[in-house]
């Protein structure tokens, strides 16, 4: 019989590539989405919408997937969840419509949720001084955005965007296999609770549970949006061929999943509101130098004018995105550790809500970049918006926690 260490590491590693797998099979839109816009004529919030629709169904279920999660064991809900998306992936490939693309997409995005599933599981097999570092390396399975950029670009230059729900497909089923057997139940895990469903959900209204949701909504929600969107953004700000752009992407799709485990790390020893107030000022720089539009500019001076031009090339704007997704990465894992501090009973509950608020954060905000760059031209509006958001995080954390912050 499997030691209990072993099955400890084993479930954290088969959780783990399946849910890289999963958020991979979420944001596979983010790139096939481009060569399907091309071949619908859709507008920039159209693509938007249909990028960003898997992500909202994804983020819809995580509130009863954690519920589901602590009352039957996280091993059986993560199968399944798997399996269920199946269909809907193979089933891409043969969308001739914008609602057969959307419809899929939402059913497709169920995979998305589970983090929520995974999150909880993984928790309740390690002690509470390294659930953080835990939580950490599961939830570096948003790679699975990076991996997705590695290979549906390659899959389509083989020749059809048609390929990678193919492949996908096969991927999800063999991974679902696999975690089957290579994860573990324990009884002990489970929570009892007498309380009803409505009255699970009603913890929702917790300000604690509001104020790490809303944190989220910027950390995660913005990476997802983000993770969505930065193809084509390379693509129609740089010139950039496909594969060209999907690369850079990754640059930030990629440590925003993989340094996820360095969030947990850091928040087990630092503290998470020490860890979650430097990430936001990083975001808040960062954000703040990336709203800047290719802009020319006269001041009239005492000796003449003065021209100016503003332009952020290629390679800068990449080093911003890698060190807005580092700091991404820290951030998603710092504020899951305030929710493992804070509700250690209804991890499962109460991760499900501050997950389902960054997916609905990661689910409106593509549809919104959409809609400003339809509406002012200006592809920097995104980076305007996320600035904003930002700013109203860090107002948040300074009036939550001005009575803690400097113990």
């Amino acid at each position: 019989m499997a030691s209990e260490q072993y099955k400890r590491y084993a479930v954290l590693i088969s959780s783990t590539v399946s849910f890289t797998v999963c958020f991979m099979i979420w944001m596979m839109l983010a790139v096939v989405g481009i060569p399907i816009k091309k071949q619908l004529g859709l507008s920039e919030t159209e693509f938007g919408f249909l990028a960003a629709l898997p992500v909202l169904s994804g983020s819809l279920i995580r509130v009863p997937l954690g519920i589901w999660t602590d009352k039957f064991g996280g091993r059986i809900v993560m199968f399944v969840l798997m399996l269920l998306s199946v269909p809907a992936i193979f089933a891409m490939q043969f969308a001739t419509q914008y609602w057969h693309f959307l419809l899929i997409g939402l059913i497709m995005g169920l995979a998305g949720g589970a983090f929520s599933v995974g999150t909880p599981y993984v928790a309740r097999w390690f002690p509470k001084e390294q659930q953080g570092l835990a939580m950490g390396i599961f939830g570096a399975g948003n790679a699975g955005s990076a991996l997705n950029k590695f290979i549906a670009p390659s899959l389509i230059a083989l020749g059809s965007w048609t390929i990678v729900p193919n492949v996908y497909a096969g991927i999800m089923l063999a991974t679902a296999i696999a975690f089957w057997f290579f994860s573990y139940h324990d009884p002990k895990h489970l929570v009892t609770s007498k309380a009803s469903l409505k009255q699970q959900i009603m913890l929702l209204s917790d300000a604690g549970v509001l104020r790490y949701s809303q944190y989220y909504s910027v950390v995660f929600g913005g990476y997802v949006a983000l993770a969505l969107w930065m193809t084509k953004y390379y693509i129609d700000e740089y010139n950039l061929t496909m594969q060209q752009a999907a690369l850079l992407a990754a640059c930030f799709s990629l440590p925003g999943g993989v340094l996820r485990a360095v969030g947990g790390y850091l928040s087990d020893k630092f503290g998470a509101y020490k860890v979650t107030w430097g990430v936001m000022w990083v975001l808040w720089v960062c954000f703040f130098i990336l709203s800047y539009p290719d802009t020319n500019f006269t001041i009239h001076g005492k000796n003449g004018d003065l021209a100016f031009h503003i332009h952020l090339n290629v390679v800068v704007f990449t080093i911003l995105m890698f060190t807005a997704g580092i700091a991404m990465a820290i951030g998603k894992a710092s504020v899951f550790k305030f929710v493992a501090n804070d509700y250690p009973d209804n991890i499962g509950a109460v991760s499900g809500a501050v997950g389902l608020a960054g997916g609905l954060g990661g689910f409106l905000l593509p549809i919104i970049f959409g809609a400003l760059l339809d509406w002012s031209g200006v592809r920097s509006t995104a980076f305007m918006l996320l600035y904003g958001c930002t700013c109203v995080s860090l107002i948040c954390m300074h009036f939550s926690f001005k009575g803690q912050k400097h113990q």
